[in-house]
């Protein structure tokens, strides 16, 4: 599934991408965030597919499990 999501140096600032198209992991995230389903996403972004959704979605869910979090007092 992580194979989906691919880092390129020099595409899209190096952020990671679905599938190495100018298409960022970040902005699926965002896309959920907002409250269009997968559905939506899929209908309005036709060059992706239900597995970038979650494979997206896993990336992330790796990234803050290796994330430290300080709040500022």
């Amino acid at each position: 599934m992580l194979e989906r999501i691919t880092i390129v140096p020099g595409l899209m600032s190096g952020k990671p991408t679905i599938r190495g198209l100018r298409f960022p992991a970040g902005d699926v995230l965002e896309l959920l965030a907002s409250g269009l389903s997968e559905v939506e996403i899929l209908e309005q972004h036709p060059l992706l597919e239900k597995e970038d959704i979650q494979a997206a979605l896993l990336y992330a869910s790796l990234k803050m499990k290796n994330t430290l979090v300080i709040h500022a007092a």
